[in-house]
């Protein structure tokens, strides 16, 4: 799901490490963890089969049950039986013209933290908005090779996001991350390249799917602008494609996800609260021509002039709207199914494009391609699911809508990642009763299972909760039970400071060990 760029944490961290076969002992100050090896310890080993001990000292008392000293045995690389586990970077990694990794030296000894604990790899968000910055075709790497090299470096595998979307608030968020320049002057000079509602709202966090087609950016248009940012992408890495990069999430919508922006991203992370239904965003020009077509190809001109005009508002309870209400509700009418068809059509038309544009670039080359779905919840135990129905998933209590979102993905040798699983129904629905996480999950995972499409989880949010870690363990347990061979990996939040305090370290690599041991 989104994760809204206002409460992102700053990243720092504060530890010095001597020799590999001498303790690493975390600055004080900080009240990190010291962590102290019991045999040596080689970089360059980091490939082998003996398992690594580690030993996690406190600095100040806390829950540990035997003592102040536990020891966590760890089976490095290519001993794991389970799903491996990778952790999100800091989304900025990289200053703002992708010239340098920021951060160098905290950056090193985190990746040694992360090697020593049996993390599989790192996922590395890589912008459009930075690369491509000022003109068209003109492509910075810098950064983001050192990003890789580093990474390989300490032996960690690396997924690299094509994020094609918008991160922050505005200019004024520390965090903020726009389309490329040149591609916001299109939108100033032709502002339907981007999505609105009927309100007139535009949203600017990814080029309206309408125009997918049409040479609107300079004589290309966004589908050949993203697979050109692909194909420059492999030819500047490929050295280390299959190698050090073994995947690749191809971003295709709002927060990289394959949806609408119903809402905007800075609001969804906190929609599930507010249970707001979302707003359809069919609105500019090029998406209204399609739906006039699609209305006039069955006879009925009327129904494309416009989208749903009795939706209700935001904030209002889907009830008492006529689109969205249980009973007798527009959206199960031949109306509603028409216009629900073209929209959820279009999502699909759209991720199935970019899905073909990334399988050709990269064929031949043993690398994992895959693309991320939002988990859209606060409404799973009505009748309508309005706020997945705003986002385009025609995901209703009569018809399943992510069935045909994992075949197009499964036609295309695509992993799923999705996120939520750490969250619970039972608490949820303390505060939304109509909520449904883990229903939610469970539909989802099923249609990955059914149409034989892998599998990658993330937390929604960072979270260091060991009962959050269960849920994590449980979710993927159900989805694996019965396979032959592992088909999950799993993204855990972003990295911070907090990882790597000492109240949360234990638990996540404790939660490492047994994601990798667990069969």
């Amino acid at each position: 799901m989104a994760i809204a760029s206002p409460s992102t944490p700053s990243f720092s961290v504060s530890f010095g490490c001597k020799r590999a076969t001498e303790s690493c002992v975390f600055n004080r100050l900080t009240r990190f963890l010291s962590i102290a090896f019991t045999r040596p310890y080689h970089l360059q080993s980091l490939s082998c089969v003996k398992p690594l001990f580690i030993t996690s000292c406190q600095n100040s008392s806390s829950s540990f049950q035997n003592g102040d000293e536990v020891m966590y045995e760890f089976q490095l690389r290519g001993w794991q039986e389970g799903a491996p586990v990778f952790v999100k970077l800091p989304v900025d990694l990289v200053d703002p013209m992708a010239e340098h990794l920021r951060r160098r030296k905290l950056i090193t000894f985190s990746f040694r933290a992360l090697a020593l604990a049996g993390v599989e790899g790192v996922v590395v968000d890589v912008w459009w908005g930075l690369v491509e910055r000022e003109a068209p075709g003109v492509y910075n790497w810098k950064g983001y090779m050192e990003v890789i090299k580093l990474a390989e470096h300490f032996g960690l595998k690396v997924r690299v996001v094509m994020a094609f979307h918008q991160f922050g608030t505005g200019p004024t968020d520390p965090y903020w991350i726009s389309l490329p320049r040149w591609v916001l002057e299109e939108i100033k000079k032709n502002p339907d390249l981007a999505y609105s509602d009927r309100f007139g709202r535009r949203n600017t966090e990814y080029i309206s799917l309408g125009c997918d087609t049409l040479p609107l950016l300079r004589g290309r248009s966004p589908i050949q602008a993203y697979a050109d940012f692909m194909r420059n992408f492999r030819d500047t890495f490929k050295p280390s494609l299959g190698v050090t990069i073994t995947g690749i999430q191809v971003g295709m919508g709002p927060s990289g996800e394959l949806r609408y922006p119903s809402c905007p991203s800075e609001k969804l992370t906190w929609a599930w609260r507010s249970r707001e239904l979302g707003e359809f965003q069919c609105y500019d020009k090029y998406m209204l021509a399609s739906l006039a077509a699609s209305a006039r190809d069955i006879g009925i001109p009327g129904w494309g002039e416009r989208g749903p005009i009795d939706a209700g508002t935001l904030l209002l309870d889907p009830e008492r709207t006529d689109f969205f209400r249980s009973v007798s509700g527009t959206w199960n009418t031949p109306y509603g199914n028409f216009f629900l068809q073209w929209y959820s059509g279009m999502l699909l038309l759209h991720g199935e494009r970019i899905c073909k544009e990334a399988k050709a670039i990269f064929l031949g080359i043993d690398i994992n391609t895959s693309a991320k779905l939002a988990g859209i919840y606060w409404h799973y135990d009505t009748n309508s699911h309005p706020s997945e129905l705003t986002a385009g998933y025609y995901n209703t209590s009569t018809r399943d809508g992510y069935l045909p979102i994992a075949r197009m993905f499964g036609r295309h040798g695509f992993t799923l990642c999705c996120t939520g699983f750490e969250m619970q129904d039972m608490k949820e629905k303390k505060r939304n009763p109509v909520t449904s996480p883990e229903g939610f999950l469970r539909q989802l995972l099923l249609a990955a299972r059914v149409c034989g499409v892998f599998l990658e989880g993330e937390t929604h949010a960072t979270t260091f909760h060991g009962e959050s870690f269960q849920h994590v363990l449980k979710m993927f347990k159900l989805y694996s039970h019965g396979l032959e061979k592992n088909t999950f990996s799993f993204n855990f939040g972003r990295m911070d400071k907090n990882l790597f305090d000492e109240r949360y370290w234990p638990s996540f690599v404790h939660f490492v060990k047994l994601m990798s041991a667990a069969a």
